[in-house]
């Protein structure tokens, strides 16, 4: 049984950065696509960054240029380094994983594979 662990949230300030970390255990996950979604308060689930077995990567647009993905297959890990951080990244983080790269960036995760349980990440002004 696969099982995602997230790490790395808090609380910080604008401007500051974090790095989210989500190791896999059960099985090897590096012919899998992974990466985040986050949702905040009364809003929908949405993509952070994603990236693909062979390293390719997608990005919402709010986070280009602040935000990266990367991937350590030997770790069995997925990780996400968030800089210039603003109070509207406040959200719950999820780590994901699947065989395919649909659920990620046609899909907004439904039919996801594997889930994390979430990391939270608060952005003070």
């Amino acid at each position: 049984q696969v099982q995602l662990s997230e790490s790395g949230g808090g609380l910080v300030q604008a401007g500051d950065s974090l790095r989210l970390s989500c190791l896999a255990s059960g099985r090897s996950l590096s012919t899998h696509a992974m990466g985040w979604f986050r949702q905040a308060p009364g809003k929908q689930r949405e993509l952070v960054a994603a990236i693909t077995s062979g390293s390719s990567t997608n990005y919402a647009d709010s986070v280009k240029g602040r935000f990266t993905v990367s991937r350590d297959n030997a770790k069995n890990s997925v990780y996400l380094r968030m800089n210039s951080l603003k109070p509207e990244d406040t959200a719950v983080y999820y780590c994901a994983a699947d065989q395919n790269y649909g659920p990620f960036v046609l899909w907004g995760g439904d039919g996801m594979d594997y889930w994390g349980n979430g990391t939270l990440v608060t952005v003070s002004s």
